[in-house]
């Protein structure tokens, strides 16, 4: 069989064939986007025998009674390169001047900052399956899984020049020891260690929650500094905390920065960036057009946010709902809890009260509302082009999970400029 004689160029490239080749194994499909990514560099080394593999499963899946070589799937696999990203939204510099990794990547803050500065992604990974949706709709990739399995950081290439992890928090098992390397094995630092021990990038950028400092009495952020520092011999000035809110976007919303640079470099001193001192607020994210009555609450459930916080009041607590207004500043986006209700927005351009989800009671006529997935996205600072493919929970999940993109944009900004001047 050869391919050209009976495959044509648009059955190969066709989206029935696209979306087939797209729920595949769990390697393949990661392996076949990063290959198509990185077809014209060497990284594609890493990626382009699981890729020729993936699209061999595909056809013969497609063409079932057909003898598929690996040789006839690597023909396909150069077929896609032609139209392949064109309609990704967030496309790869042209002319990279660096090449970055994306580990728990979520939904992609950090690879639109880093790619704004001129950043090329090599890797990715995400275990959320969700938030693999909203990756690959933005970034036309989808990011490999468990980056905790050997399997994954197989495929994690050489020569990259910046790791980029916005790492979940965990504790460590220190009692008794010194707290180093060792001790943080079980968790996703250790992995997220392993690999710059492994890869020796040239420089690291890790966000985590503002817990982190005092985590486990100050143990945790300790042991993560050690570890840079005197296992991996990384530069790794103070970490700070950067809000959000100083760079561009009405959210109170702080995190801790880490950044290191390999020895190597001989770089010995770093600032993070200064506050833009830009003047927002939230009417500067605020729907401009009217938004689905869906977002307004019911009578019946803010009277049980109402008397909510008059329980806790009452104790001393203040705990409960916020309304943000106009020319206020959001509290943190978070994933769940009292994320949404933290940040109640008044809304009086409301023109029809008639519920379209099934809730208690009638909708309120204060104009009290949720704010919506996109205005969510506007407080992480993702510019409006960015996709958002999910439903409402998901995408809420997602951004109050994400960074905000310009407070990473300049702290990268101030890394990028030392790791390219000491190149």
């Amino acid at each position: 069989m050869k391919l050209k004689e009976k495959i044509s160029l648009e059955e190969v490239c066709g989206q029935t064939f696209k979306i087939r080749l797209l729920e595949a194994s769990e390697y393949g499909k990661a392996a076949f986007t990063h290959y198509l990514h990185n077809h014209q560099n060497e990284v594609s080394q890493f990626y382009k025998k699981e890729a020729i593999q993936h699209v061999k499963r595909a056809l013969e899946y497609k063409f079932p009674n057909e003898d598929i070589s690996s040789i006839i799937a690597e023909e396909a696999l150069q077929y896609m390169l032609f139209d392949f990203k064109k309609d990704a939204p967030f496309p790869e510099p042209s002319n990279p001047k660096f090449k970055f990794i994306d580990l728990f990547a979520g939904i992609g803050g950090f690879r639109i900052a880093m790619q704004s500065l001129g950043g090329k992604c090599v890797f990715s990974s995400e275990w959320d399956e969700q938030a693999k949706k909203t990756y690959e709709a933005n970034f036309g990739e989808v990011p490999f899984g468990d980056i905790t399995k050997e399997e994954t950081k197989k495929f994690i290439p050489d020569g990259f020049d910046v790791l980029c992890a916005g790492f979940p928090c965990q504790a460590f098992s220190i009692a008794g020891k010194r707290g180093g390397f060792e001790d943080t094995r079980g968790t996703l630092f250790f992995d997220v260690a392993e690999i710059i021990k492994r890869k020796q990038p040239k420089a690291i950028f890790l966000e985590n929650v503002k817990g982190l400092i005092n985590h486990d009495k100050g143990k945790t952020l300790k042991t993560i500094l050690y570890v840079l520092r005197e296992d991996l011999g990384y530069f790794v000035p103070d970490p700070k905390l950067i809000n959000a809110k100083d760079f561009g976007v009405p959210q109170n919303r702080e995190r801790i920065f880490i950044v290191g640079f390999r020895a190597d470099l001989g770089i010995d001193s770093f600032e993070y960036p200064e506050p833009t001192n830009q003047n927002v607020s939230f009417e500067d994210v605020k729907e401009k057009s009217p938004v689905s009555v869906k977002y307004y609450l019911s009578n019946t459930y803010l009277n049980t946010l109402i008397n909510h916080k008059k329980r806790h009041e009452s104790k001393g607590n203040g705990f409960g709902f916020e309304i943000i207004p106009d020319d206020g500043i959001a509290n943190a986006v978070v994933c769940g809890g009292m994320g949404r209700e933290r940040n109640l927005v008044y809304d009086d351009r409301i023109e029809d009260f008639t519920p379209v989800t099934h809730i208690k009671g009638e909708v309120n006529r204060q104009g009290i509302r949720k704010m919506t997935p996109r205005e969510w996205a506007r407080l992480q600072g993702f510019p409006d082009n960015f996709i958002i493919p999910v439903a409402d929970a998901s995408a809420y999940k997602q951004f109050g999970n994400s960074v905000a993109v310009p407070a990473i944009k300049a702290t990268a900004n101030e890394i990028i400029k030392r790791i390219l001047k000491n190149a």
